[in-house]
């Protein structure tokens, strides 16, 4: 379905709803369906955000170690296979490191939102820059 739209940009922040062998399995397929219906649209791989307190529990810690490197990896193979148009937006500092970005370690509060926000844009504005020209008057 999202193949069917007529995106500026498609961003994939599937991490904090998949594990890693998820993210082997699903992503390179996913990208492929896309880049073949849409072959100029940049594509945002996004990394999940990390934990706040991943440095005191190893299991949240080694799930952000395991997601971001299965798509890393899928990243990785996709440029090797000369996919057009594909960016990469790391997570460690979605959300800061001083604590205050989330709720339960894993859902950002408002600031959380607003330094996310921060980061996307950044990605995202050279992206989109030349659509942006093109639609200014």
């Amino acid at each position: 379905m999202l193949a069917e739209l007529d995106p500026a940009v498609y961003v994939l922040d599937c991490l904090p709803n998949m594990l890693a062998p998820e993210v082997t399995e699903r992503v390179e397929p996913f990208v492929n369906v896309l880049r073949q219906a849409h072959p100029d649209v940049p594509i945002l791989l996004v990394e999940d955000r990390t934990y706040a307190d991943s440095f005191l529990v190893a299991s949240k810690r080694q799930r952000n170690v395991e997601s971001r490197a299965a798509l890393r990896a899928a990243y990785n193979r996709l440029m090797k296979a000369n996919t057009p148009h594909l960016h990469y937006l790391r997570g460690d500092e979605l959300l800061g490191d001083d604590g205050e970005a989330t709720v339960d370690s894993s859902h950002p509060t408002d600031l959380g939102f607003t330094r996310q926000a921060a980061a996307f844009e950044d990605a995202l504005i050279p992206l989109l820059a030349t659509k942006i020209k093109a639609e200014r008057p």
